[in-house]
């Protein structure tokens, strides 16, 4: 039988549905989309601009990948934040001009057995657990838009061969050393771009601050008691010292916040080494429930930017625990192995992060909203859940051919009324 030759823009494509129909795993390829009676064939070639006359197998998939490697799919990833940059859709949720980008880690794939050198080792009492970790910058877009920009892997380049003592003495990677390989990243694919980092307590500390502000950017950290400790004492009594620095405001739904800030000071690393930095306050009050929020940042916090570096910066950054919560528990399955090469998994991670910033744009794109305006409900009510529309969307792929013209004339517009 002689060999199929494929296009590498097809087979890219064939990666990216196995993730935008949410299959599960590589295998379902075979069952769902591999059927000659259908017209996903014609439909993969409009999309990629190919003129193939076979499906192929998921193997054939896996091959290409080890062929070609993750780096061309974290480039393909950059060039597509780069475009939606270019075209503004997400402007509007900057925050005083700078696009928001939260990071933080998260989980990807654990393992009972040493997986390979580079794994981490969780020792438990019974056994041990070997995982692999992310550290991600999301791009935080209007309407909970959260799109993957910039990843760094969590991983042991070099661990030591052997277990026991040298192992248990010896420091494993962790989100603070891939932090300081993510930012840098960063810069170097962003260059042009005004970023705000937002991020949870575990970065508000002095080699943070110091890591983000030598890029030129600016930074809205969660701040706790106890993670800078002589910022936070600073915090408490700068702040004790500016009554005048209130703003009160009760929201449409009844909801009522006070914002209190404090700006100027100065606290020590553990070097004795001084920064600087603002801070604000604030405390929500939702019937007789009152929560209490605290971010420090370089931004320039006044009267008039408070709430927005509050609600645009510090409470966006829920938007990555919701982005990874739904890569993990949906038919996106982040926690399952699509391949054990190291490599791989890096590329199906990077498949997996580019099809489910497509699913993001077409599910709170205007295209789906104008259906569901038609029919008087939200795109979320039309179709019952978001594994509704992607297996309606693998229905359309099966049974419904694209106009050929429909390809080029695609634009991606945001409703952020």
């Amino acid at each position: 039988m002689p060999f199929i030759e494929y296009d590498k823009k097809f087979l890219a494509w064939w990666g990216v549905l196995l993730f935008c129909c949410k299959l599960g795993s590589r295998r379902q390829l075979d069952f769902d989309l591999r059927d000659a009676t259908t017209q996903v064939l014609g439909n993969v070639n409009r999309l990629a601009g190919t003129q193939q006359a076979t499906l192929p197998v998921h193997d054939t998939l896996d091959h290409f990948l080890g062929h070609v490697g993750s780096a061309p799919l974290a480039a393909l990833r950059t060039q597509m934040i780069r475009r939606l940059l270019r075209m503004k859709v997400l402007d509007a949720a900057r925050l005083l001009g700078r696009v928001v980008v939260a990071i933080d880690g998260t989980g990807h794939l654990h393992f009972r057995t040493e997986h390979c050198p580079q794994c981490l080792v969780r020792r438990h009492a019974t056994h041990d657990v070997y995982l692999h970790m992310v550290e991600e910058a999301k791009l935080l877009g209007p309407g909970g838009l959260g799109l993957s920009m910039g990843t760094a892997f969590i991983e042991n380049a070099d661990r030591p061969a052997r277990a026991g003592r040298d192992l248990d003495s010896w420091k494993q990677d962790c989100e603070l050393a891939a932090f300081r390989r993510l930012v840098p990243s960063l810069r170097e694919a962003y260059p042009q771009t005004a970023l705000c980092v937002t991020s949870d307590a575990l970065y508000a500390c002095a080699p943070a601050v110091r890591l983000v502000e030598a890029q030129g950017w600016s930074y809205v950290f969660t701040f706790k008691a106890g993670n800078a400790q002589t910022a936070w004492t600073e915090f408490q009594a700068v702040l004790a010292l500016c009554p005048e620095h209130v703003l009160r405001l009760t929201l449409p739904n009844g909801t009522r916040q006070a914002y209190r800030w404090a700006t100027g000071m100065t606290a020590e690393d553990a070097h004795r080494r001084p920064y600087r930095f603002n801070a604000l306050l604030c405390e929500e009050t939702v019937k007789d429930t009152t929560t209490t929020f605290v971010w420090m940042t370089n931004l320039p916090v006044t009267r008039e930017t408070v709430v927005e570096i509050a609600m645009k910066g510090g409470r966006r950054r829920w938007t990555i625990e919701a982005g990874f919560n739904v890569q993990k528990n949906s038919e996106l399955n982040l926690e399952h192995p699509y391949s054990t090469d190291p490599e791989l998994i890096k590329a199906y991670y990077y498949l997996l992060q580019i099809a489910h910033m497509m699913l993001q744009l077409l599910e709170r794109g205007s295209l789906l909203q104008h259906l569901a305006q038609r029919h008087g409900k939200t795109p979320l009510a039309l179709f019952g859940s978001l594994k509704n529309i992607a297996r309606r969307l693998l229905e359309d792929l099966r049974h419904h051919l694209l106009p050929e013209e429909s390809r080029p004339a695609i634009q991606i517009r945001f409703d952020t009324s």
